[in-house]
């Protein structure tokens, strides 16, 4: 184009001096006119192609980018690209400040700064921008040109600059916007609630995700500009953050639950640590509890059935707390009658875990005294190890223990007022495990004389055994529903692979059939793409256009803390996915044993809930529907 013009200018000009030669001065008229004419044809087409940016063709931000390119506010780079996901430097987005308002009054005099020379590129461009009242410096009178701008801080500076004011209080505005309000500084709530409120706040890729902290990208940054400067339509809708508001009377029903547990946990040891839990909770507006009752080999409840299986009756110690007293919490007091009363009390379900499901310790009362009760692998060896410890296998199939595990539940419906049960990835078997004799035997009888294959992975293998499980969960469903209708059947597993393949716990099938009227699948995953992954299986998806279906989120472990913003984030993604909820392991880990402080936590959970909200329904099955 430019040589175009250079040659085009040229011949105007030999030609110019023939001309002006045979008709004198009017021919600098005739000039002057055909040059306007050039200038008028060729400028739009050069304006045009600054827009056509080899890097943001496709992207989000592409109409914003190039609409406040046409009206020269930003501009893009001599290499014909824009780089939208480069960072903003405080002098650059002082220049963008400059073009995009270049009217904006001053307030105020100043604007000098010790770290800004005067013949600094952007000087005069922060002086206005100071003046204006859109951007401030730092103590001791420095600007800090090239710092990355935050996000935070440009959105700060665009609210102050434009004198918006939030109508409504800071709190209920951004704790209904953003699912990491926790994390948005004391000093710049005012202004971020108000720029929320004028829709100027850009959040890509997770509209609710703030990133206060995160630099301000080029993309980011003409995002905010074409919501403040009023150029409607240009930013996906989806990605402009709103307030939301509900009240109690409307609020949708939510499952906001978490597993109390005897290990790394003192929580059920002593009626104070119950009574300060279930408030703790209620106040944060949990609505489930799940305490464990059964680990360990024992029963963490009073129970007839383990004084006759174990010889003893209740335990709320583990053998790993060997410096406490084995009796402790249990003298005088019923743990599992404290947390049902004062659960129900503050409107809150308590729905015993079975946690060991058919686990147990390999050195165990139960293990000991019932050794003809035990499954074992194809070589004869009865211990499967679960980390350091070793365990042993209850054999899911003999009837003797079938009739343990049916009796201790039926035990506790009828004992206790409960609003179900829950059973979790280890009412299942661990696919290794299977070649006890009578096992063996049952194949046989079923397969004509045929023993079971030496690969534990075979698949009909797998099947049969999967099959024989769910055959029993049918059979308790059916016994805990005699005894009490209303009481809910809830499983807790990991995902339907997994659970399937190497546990034979089939609960895809286990819900199809009607015997899961709650579920809340295992997904403790720290990377976020394969959480995700997890949450978009289509047996997950299928359960939840079924029967309420959350997600297990891991918030942390004894030596292993998870962060505020993993947590948050997985919220939000099981939200963004119409699940029922969520459940958290384990409750110390709420608020203890994290890197942050135990009130930073507890304001991070008021947060994610900040207002009550009841468990979702759940649609009890009838015994025409397991029939069917």
């Amino acid at each position: 184009m430019k040589r175009f013009l250079k040659k085009f200018l040229e011949a105007c000009a030999d030609g110019l001096v023939s001309f002006s030669r045979a008709f004198g001065r009017q021919a600098w008229f005739v000039f002057l006119f055909i040059l306007g004419l050039t200038l008028t044809v060729f400028k739009p087409t050069a304006a045009l192609s600054q827009t056509r940016l080899s890097d943001i063709q496709g992207h989000w931000a592409q109409p914003c980018i190039e609409q406040l390119i046409q009206k020269q506010m930003i501009s893009g780079y001599p290499d014909g690209t824009f780089k939208p996901n480069a960072s903003v430097t405080r002098a650059e987005f002082a220049a963008m400040l400059g073009k995009a308002f270049p009217d904006a009054p001053a307030i105020r005099t100043g604007g000098k700064f010790t770290d800004i020379p005067t013949n600094y590129w952007a000087s005069d461009a922060i002086r206005k921008a100071y003046q204006a009242g859109f951007i401030a410096g730092y103590p001791g009178g420095v600007f800090q040109p090239n710092q990355k701008i935050p996000r935070v801080q440009a959105l700060v500076s665009l609210a102050s600059g434009l004198k918006y004011v939030p109508t409504q209080p800071a709190a209920d505005t951004l704790n209904g916007a953003f699912a990491d309000a926790v994390g948005i500084p004391e000093y710049s709530r005012g202004a971020i609630a108000a720029a929320t409120e004028k829709q100027l706040v850009v959040n890509y890729p997770n509209v609710r995700t703030l990133n206060p902290d995160q630099s301000a990208s080029r993309a980011d940054v003409s995002a905010f500009l074409c919501q403040a400067t009023e150029t409607a339509g240009l930013v996906p809708s989806q990605y402009i953050a709103k307030v939301e508001t509900s009240s109690p009377d409307t609020a949708k029903a939510e499952l906001r639950g978490v597993w109390l547990t005897n290990i790394d946990s003192n929580v059920l040891f002593s009626s104070q640590s119950v009574t300060d839990a279930i408030q703790r909770l209620q106040e944060l507006n949990f609505n489930t509890v799940y305490p464990t009752v059964w680990n360990w080999g024992y029963t963490l409840y009073p129970s007839q059935v383990a004084q006759k299986a174990t010889g003893k009756a209740v335990r709320l110690v583990t053998p790993l707390d060997s410096s406490l007293n084995p009796d402790l919490g249990t003298q005088g007091r019923d743990m599992l009658k404290e947390m049902v009363e004062q659960g129900h009390q503050k409107g809150m379900r308590v729905i015993p875990w079975f946690e060991f499901g058919f686990m147990a310790p390999a050195d165990s009362e139960l293990a000991k005294r019932h050794p003809d009760w035990l499954t074992q692998n194809s070589k004869g060896g009865k211990i499967w190890k679960e980390g350091k410890d070793e365990r042993v296998w209850l054999n899911p199939f003999q009837p003797e223990v079938q009739q343990f595990i049916k009796d201790l539940m039926v035990e506790m419906v009828s004992n206790y007022d409960v609003d179900g049960i829950q059973l979790d990835d280890h009412f299942g078997l661990p696919s290794a495990f299977g070649y006890d004799a009578y096992t063996v035997q049952l194949y046989k009888k079923e397969h004509q004389g045929k023993a079971p294959p030496a690969d534990p992975q075979d698949a009909e293998w797998v099947r049969w055994r999967a099959n024989k499980i769910t055959d029993f969960l049918a059979q308790l469903f059916r016994a805990i529903k005699d005894r009490k209708k209303d009481a809910i059947v809830a499983v807790s597993p990991n995902p339907q692979k997994d659970s399937y393949q190497f546990f034979l716990a089939d609960w895809a099938t286990w819900e199809r059939r009607g015997l899961v009227e709650e579920l809340i699948v295992q997904i403790y995953r720290d990377n976020f793409d394969t959480f995700i992954r997890e949450l978009d299986q289509p047996e997950l998806k299928a359960a939840k256009s079924h029967i309420p279906t959350g997600i297990g989120i891991l918030s942390g472990l004894k030596n292993k803390p998870v962060s505020l913003s993993q947590i948050q984030k997985q919220v939000e993604a099981v939200r963004q996915r119409g699940f029922a909820g969520v459940s958290f392991f384990f409750y110390e880990t709420l608020w203890n044993n994290t890197s942050e402080s135990s009130s930073q936590r507890q304001e991070a959970f008021r947060l994610l809930f900040p207002m009550p909200t009841k468990s979702p329904e759940v649609s009890l099955v009838e015994e025409e529907q397991l029939a069917a």
